[in-house]
């Protein structure tokens, strides 16, 4: 008898491998509204001014809250910043100082008023800006006419030097803005204003010394001419012998021997005439009396 054969095994569908799930995109972040950023800030500096409060100055939870406020408002500062972009300053210097402003108005803003803190500061913040354009940068006033339309020069001379790859010239310019050569020239010479040339600087292009070399001195025989006139008006009113016997020992620088005898007196008696007239001299001397 032959061996059975065994049935043949069904085979088990194995299934398809599921698919990979499709990426789900990350969600785009929203911006904050400029509205909603300012109300946060300004949320944030009511929170911070209640604990200023109560700290003791110079501790360093007080440093801390303080430098958070700083901190804070710095966007005001550049705001105030920006209103002053016109000047042809760094804004760097610009926004260090009106931070000066905005520590000033940190330390002097109490929270009780029921004054918002940015409300308050602004006037701070561009108060030392301006002072600061006052005291270090502009050395001439300049009309505010002059001063809009050199704004507008150097906006034009930007755009022309980025056109042409080279500075322009003064009727290129004029050219742009539809003004004249002599404006241009005016506006240019105002910008200046705002920099302060030291006297001791060489001159620019002539290579010539500074101001300060090329400026005159005092003449030191200026301090006599006033001296010198007074004489003159004293010495007509002494004797004519007297005036003789001092024009020979002071402006021909004779001895009392030799004017002696050039006016055949003694030497004893010269000597007397002078001490008189000294006296006399004196006597009238309006600066010494």
């Amino acid at each position: 008898m032959s061996a059975s054969t065994a049935p043949p095994q069904e085979e088990i569908p194995v299934p398809d491998p599921a698919p990979d799930p499709a990426p789900v995109p990350e969600p785009t972040p929203v911006p904050v509204p400029e509205k909603r950023r300012g109300a946060d800030t300004r949320a944030l500096t009511q929170l911070l001014f209640g604990e200023l409060k109560h700290l003791e100055p110079g501790t360093p939870e007080h440093h801390r809250v303080r430098g958070a406020l700083i901190e804070a408002n710095l966007p005001l500062v550049r705001y105030a910043a920006a209103r002053f972009r016109s000047r042809n300053e760094p804004m760097e210097d610009v926004v260090q100082v009106g931070t000066i402003g905005l520590i000033n108005a940190i330390d002097r803003f109490d929270p009780d008023r029921g004054v918002q803190f940015p409300t308050f500061a602004m006037p701070t913040v561009v108060g030392e800006i301006k002072r600061y354009f006052r005291d270090n940068v502009r050395t001439v006033h300049v009309p505010r006419r002059l001063h809009e339309l050199w704004v507008q020069v150097n906006g034009a001379t930007e755009d022309l030097t980025t056109a042409f790859g080279r500075t322009p010239s003064t009727a290129e310019i004029a050219e742009r803005l539809r003004i004249s050569e002599e404006e241009v020239l005016s506006c240019i010479e105002a910008g200046r204003s705002y920099h302060a040339t030291s006297l001791e600087a060489a001159q620019e292009g002539d290579g010539m010394p500074g101001l300060l070399d090329r400026l005159g001195y005092e003449d030191p025989e200026l301090d006599g001419v006033e001296h010198r006139d007074l004489v003159r008006h004293l010495l007509v009113q002494l004797p004519e012998r007297e005036q003789r016997i001092l024009l020979l020992r002071y402006y021909s620088n004779l001895t009392q021997s030799q004017i002696s005898a050039e006016l055949g007196v003694s030497q004893m008696h010269v000597s007397r005439l002078l001490a008189r007239s000294f006296a006399r001299l004196r006597s009238a001397n309006r600066i010494e009396a």
